[in-house]
């Protein structure tokens, strides 16, 4: 059996260069067109007119919203896709610098129907179980839904006809 070539460190740099810069530069890239053809363009071709014709007669169409704009719907995919999955590369804790969450470390979010948090048992910076001491209020004797009780004086008896 051969043995496998080993990969250098500058190798591997080079392999992951690509996977590493190509969400920066995708957003580098729609930037400088939309500088180009929202800023610069127009303002060139206005030049060119002037110089030329002595006056500017037409406009600058943007070539980027011919096509009902696809261009910068396309690019907002990308990029919004592309911060998505990097956003959830972070969360899964992919490039770092090595930090890792503890197991405990999150939100207190229960849905609903799951039971109650226990609040008590976290710590503030106070040093007491709640907020000035004060027990934390229960939501078990809340109405049932909006409406349960009637609203206002109860309605008065009407005679019989």
């Amino acid at each position: 059996m051969a043995k496998k070539p080993e990969i250098s460190e500058s190798e591997k740099k080079k392999e992951d260069w690509m996977n590493s810069k190509w969400r920066p530069m995708m957003g580098w890239m729609y930037m400088a067109v939309c500088v180009m053809d929202f800023v610069m363009f127009p303002i060139l071709w206005s030049l060119l007119q002037s110089l030329s014709h002595g006056q500017v007669t037409s406009q600058w169409q943007p070539l980027t919203l011919q096509g009902a704009g696809l261009f910068h719907i396309a690019m907002g995919g990308v990029l919004g896709l592309a911060a998505y999955g990097r956003t959830q590369e972070k969360m899964a804790g992919a490039n770092n610098g090595g930090i890792q969450l503890p197991a405990g470390a999150g939100t207190t979010y229960v849905p609903p129907g799951q039971g109650l948090v226990n609040v008590s048992t976290q710590s503030n910076s106070f040093g007491s179980p709640g907020f000035g001491g004060a027990p934390t209020p229960s939501f078990a004797s809340a109405p049932p839904a909006f409406g349960a009780k009637p609203l206002g004086p109860p309605p008065a008896a009407q005679p019989l006809l």
